[in-house]
């Protein structure tokens, strides 16, 4: 027998050899085969498990750090230390439609590293609950009645200042941003509303309230706030180099450098409300945009830095909402159902005997369309399939090539290196009553839809009444989910081109058990740059950064004047 060497698999510290001459005589030549075998196999094993250690040891170390931040997020319900100086408070009231919502964060010091953004955290009270307060109607109520506006909001700020240290009001900023509800009221209105606000808040409290910081805004900024909240609770913005997570190679506009640099990917956001549906995702490279659907921002802590630098599309969709598109295809079906009636001599759906067959309504339910004193009987049909089919044209695409809803212009997304989070309607037509909410996925989601529509609505209102749903489920949601359901799938494959096979797709409503709202990238975006500086009169962002280089304090408002902000240097 000959010798037989083992060095391929190890370094070459590690050669050796067996010879025939080492084994005892007395072993035969079958014997000698067997022990000499096994020594192969044997070593084999040995470098099998040494590389599972090592794996397993690496592996366990990247876990550990993506573990160590899930913590610093998840974790953070401790009450909010209010003696300690150092720190910082912001709050933000959420004028909505339907209501008014306040929220105070904190956040400690800037560490003075130009890497890191401000850690800023929703404020918890002595019992570690959110300090959020909500009241009723919508500010737009008081269009006709402005002088009562600052009165409809005090609660909310005398709340704020019960939890807010009462040594940090005069540096702690106050934003009223105002959506929906002011947005469709005439531009008379909303400035006397946001006057109202204006003159009287500085008068009753001490909080940092410019001119700027009481306003309107648009549908883009409220989806860039949304887009930065996401990121932000999800940690993307941290630049850490030895990190594993998911890059892109992106082209930083204004930067010095013209080479691309890779950084951690960002999600993007999906949000379809009852009226709008919106989309928001970074736009990694350089191309040309409508300045309309571009939001280009800075978020790190001085304006030199532009590591921090993001471009971001934000495109929304008026009546592309779950409610309002429910409602634009009742519309259609009434207008084309009389006057067929009409052409045809007809009476579909004009008396409960000879309904209108609803393809997106669950299997035999009764509905009714009630229109200019007429009304039309519906019977659902269950059909998942047609009921798409019905519904595509309300996508109103177009045959340009990259377009998505009503024929905007949508940039190119890098499906195979992406990530997207669906929320409010994205969420409910998974969650609510087909629990399947988080990780989307397309054959499994048409399949439970399908299923779902083809369900008899006396079914369905039994599994109901045996709470087998979400428990904010209700009637309303049992009898537009199957419409909802659909509906959902054009606008995210059809309107927004989303392949079928795609898998990054999570619907969420909180994210690490956290409640994301808009109003936290605005108070991460407004804050940014903070502290401030007067010059001329006007209130500007210091470029040296965000390490506590001077004061913000606010000066009461002389001889009923308006106040301002003047900058002292710290002590």
């Amino acid at each position: 027998m000959g010798r037989i060497s083992i060095s391929c698999l190890f370094p070459a510290s590690w050669h050796f050899s067996i010879s025939p001459a080492g084994c005892p005589r007395i072993l035969n030549t079958h014997l000698r085969q067997i022990i000499v075998i096994s020594i192969l196999a044997a070593a084999v094993s040995l470098l099998y498990f040494s590389v599972v250690i090592i794996r397993n040891k690496y592996g366990r170390l990247s876990r550990d750090k993506k573990f160590q931040r899930y913590l610093a997020r998840v974790t953070d319900i401790e009450a909010t230390d209010t003696n300690n100086p150092n720190v910082n408070y912001g709050i933000v009231v959420d004028c909505g439609s339907s209501g008014s919502r306040i929220f105070v964060y904190c956040w400690p010091r800037h560490n003075g590293n130009p890497h890191d953004l401000l850690d800023i955290r929703q404020m918890r009270d002595k019992n570690r609950k959110p300090v959020v307060m909500k009241i009723k109607p919508g500010i737009s109520e008081f269009a006709t009645s402005p002088e009562k506006v600052s009165d409809y909001i005090s609660p909310l700020l005398n709340f704020a200042a019960e939890h807010v240290p009462r040594a940090k009001h005069k540096e702690t900023p106050l934003y009223i941003l105002c959506t929906a509800g002011m947005r469709i009221l005439p531009e008379s209105q909303q400035s006397a509303i946001l006057e109202d606000l204006l003159t009287d808040i500085p008068v009753h409290f001490d909080f940092l309230f410019s001119d700027s910081h009481a306003e309107v805004i648009s549908g883009k900024q409220e989806g860039v706030y949304a887009w930065i909240g996401i990121n932000f609770v999800l940690g993307r913005f941290e630049h850490i180099e030895d990190d594993d997570e998911a890059v892109v190679e992106v082209n930083i506009p204004g930067s010095e450098s013209s080479e691309a640099i890779l950084r951690k990917r960002t999600a993007g956001i999906l949000d379809m409300g009852g009226v709008s549906t919106q989309i928001a995702y970074e736009v990694p490279k350089t191309e040309e945009i409508a300045k309309n659907l571009l939001a280009e921002f800075n978020l790190g802590c001085d304006v030199h830095q532009t590591e921090h630098v993001y471009r971001v599309y934000v495109a929304t969709f008026l009546g592309f909402g779950g409610n309002a598109a429910r409602q634009r295809y009742e519309d259609r079906i009434f207008a084309n159902t009389i006057q067929k009636n009409r052409l045809l001599g007809k009476q579909t759906g004009l008396i409960p005997d000879t309904p209108y067959l609803d393809p997106c309504l669950p299997l035999d339910i009764k509905d009714e369309i009630q229109q200019n004193g007429q009304t039309l009987y519906l019977r659902g049909t269950g059909d998942f399939d047609l009921c798409r089919e019905t519904i595509q044209p309300f996508m109103n695409k177009t045959n340009e090539t990259q377009t998505s809803l009503n024929g905007v212009y949508q940039p190119p997304i890098h499906f195979q290196n992406s990530e997207f989070y669906g929320f409010s309607e994205f969420y409910y037509c998974t969650e609510d009553v087909l629990r399947m909410g988080g990780d989307y996925n397309a054959a499994t989601f048409t399949k439970a839809a399908k299923d779902y529509c083809a369900t008899k609505w006396s079914i369905l209102r039994e599994r109901f009444d045996r709470g087998l749903y979400a428990s904010h489920a209700d009637l309303h949601r049992l009898k537009y989910q199957c419409f909802k359901s659909a509906w959902m799938f054009e606008v995210f494959h059809r309107g927004f081109s989303f392949p079928v096979n795609y898998k990054n797709l999570k619907t969420a409503l909180q994210v690490y058990d956290k409640e994301v709202q808009w109003t936290l990238g605005a108070i991460l975006y407004r804050t940014r740059f903070l502290p401030l500086r007067e010059t001329g009169g006007l209130i500007e962002p210091l470029s040296q950064g965000c390490p506590e280089l001077c004061h913000p304090v606010w000066q009461p408002p002389p001889h009923g004047a308006r106040g301002h902000l003047k900058c002292t240097s710290p002590n």
